[in-house]
């Protein structure tokens, strides 16, 4: 995934598909948000794959969006198949988390997503072998390493599962990156 315009498209498609479907569940008084991980639920365990693209408020939205389409910017400077594969990793270790060990509420937002790709850029960098990607590591340790309070419950109102989870499966991303 080298060619920037690529990268922009891609990153203005996900962050225009968030407004416009946080629009959309505004109008709609919140009826996306039944897409949401409900846990240890069966009917919705598909929708580990909806649920990152769900907000409860706009804030919430706001809250997720730069990070995530930042984040997602530089786990493209891996490539393609690397950053498919993290993107995965955290979308389905993260929601597969969530629905079997989370508390009994409904799962929403992208910060499952968010804490996936930190947890790949933080240490992709240091288990491979190019000074480029470390640095990417270093930068992004140091500027958000604080991210990592947020795997802890905080709130009853926030899925600190979403959090931990998918950044597990950023980790495991980048373990699976490194062999």
């Amino acid at each position: 995934m080298k060619p920037l315009s690529l990268q922009v498209k891609l990153l203005f498609f996900i962050g225009a598909l968030l407004i416009l479907l946080e629009v959309a569940n505004l109008l709609t008084g919140n009826m996306l948000n039944q897409f949401g991980v409900i846990p240890r639920t069966l009917s919705h365990l598909p929708y580990i794959f909806t649920a990152p693209f769900l907000h409860g408020s706009p804030a919430h939205l706001f809250a997720n969006i730069v990070p995530l389409l930042l984040f997602m910017w530089l786990t493209m400077q891996w490539g393609k198949r690397t950053f498919i594969a993290a993107t995965l990793c955290a979308m389905v270790i993260g929601g597969l988390g969530v629905w079997l060990l989370g508390r009994s509420a409904i799962h929403i937002g992208a910060s499952g997503m968010v804490y996936g790709y930190f947890g790949f850029l933080v240490l992709a960098g240091f288990i491979g072998n190019k000074k480029r990607y470390l640095l990417i590591s270093i930068v992004v340790a140091v500027i958000y390493g604080g991210m990592l309070v947020g795997v802890l419950p905080s709130s009853r109102f926030i899925s600190f599962e979403y959090h931990l989870f998918g950044f597990l499966g950023g980790l495991f991303a980048a373990w699976y990156w490194a062999r």
